[in-house]
């Protein structure tokens, strides 16, 4: 067990939690929470996220043994696994705060390396359940959709990311969301977008809208690239004499996103964000989405 790890991660989730995150799980009733809950808020993220950041644990179940085998002398309070569990999910709400909060503190870090006016668009599904079966969870945020870059209909919601690129390394997230799964990319960042002035924005062709590219950069001086679309209706003379230019256009537009896809991958790899087929709840979505996440770029920080 790496106990100086646990320490700073221990104080660095203290000082966040009387930062902002209090608000977000504080407790308005005595009657609430069991009378006999002795582990704190910030005890109970320490061990999640120290089983999730440094013992590649990423199930609650998982997670609970671990603690109830190598972190009672830390925690001898721990609680049975349903309380924790239950507890785990009434947290949930600040988690993406907690997000929120790492980033900030990772771009006052790496500000050297970010490029701030180049930005980078994508997204990524999280798969509850596979398209032939009749998805119930989370039912606010869950549809049916089709994954091209897998192949499959699944039902689950899309993790939507807004990245700053930096060279040489991988991208570092600026904006962070879940949308269902049959929400379109554009609409789910299009109310993001103007707040990115005096930029570089790389996106696929979900964004490949003519008036779109026209707006930002009239009102925000901000240029949209995105790989070339074919047009409706197009000759196919046309189209053959401006195919090795566009094909050239949207390779350099691609090779710059990829990175970004990269992050994704990096995340799936270190979390197994991706396949969610365990979630139960929406609450148990959302921290199993943004407590991937926040376990991730953990491993820049502490």
């Amino acid at each position: 067990m790496k106990e100086l790890e646990l320490i700073s991660l221990y104080y660095y989730l203290c000082e966040c939690n009387d930062n902002v995150l209090w608000i977000h799980h504080q407790r308005f009733s005595p009657n609430c929470a069991p009378k006999n809950e002795k582990l704190t808020d910030v005890e109970l993220l320490t061990i999640y996220f120290y089983c999730r950041r440094y013992e590649n644990k990423h199930v609650k179940k998982e997670i609970y043994e671990y603690a109830q085998r190598y972190l009672l002398s830390w925690f001898p309070e721990l609680p049975a696994y349903a309380n924790f569990n239950n507890r785990l999910n009434k947290l949930s709400n600040s988690i993406p705060y907690l997000v929120d909060l790492i980033v900030n503190d990772l771009q006052n870090i790496e500000n050297e390396f970010i490029q701030n006016n180049i930005s980078l668009v994508d997204s990524m599904p999280i798969i509850l359940c596979s398209g032939k079966r009749r998805g119930k969870v989370a039912p606010e945020l869950s549809e049916k959709s089709f994954c091209a870059a897998k192949g499959i209909y699944y039902f689950g919601v899309k993790l939507h990311a807004i990245a700053f690129y930096r060279k040489g390394k991988l991208p570092l997230p600026e904006y962070l969301a879940i949308t269902s799964a049959a929400e379109n990319d554009l609409e789910a960042v299009r109310h993001t977008l103007p707040e990115l002035t005096n930029r570089f924005i790389f996106a696929d062709k979900a964004y490949a809208k003519r008036q779109l590219q026209t707006d930002l950069l009239k009102n925000f001086n901000t240029q949209l690239y995105t790989p070339v679309k074919l047009v409706k209706n197009e000759s196919q003379t046309t189209r053959q004499f401006k195919k090795a230019a566009d094909d050239l256009f949207s390779s350099a537009v691609s090779s710059v996103r990829q990175p970004l896809e990269g992050w994704f991958n990096w995340l799936i790899e270190k979390t197994g964000i991706q396949r969610a087929a365990k979630v139960r709840a929406t609450k148990g979505l959302i921290l199993h989405v943004f407590g991937a996440i926040a376990a991730a770029l953990l491993n820049w920080l502490v």
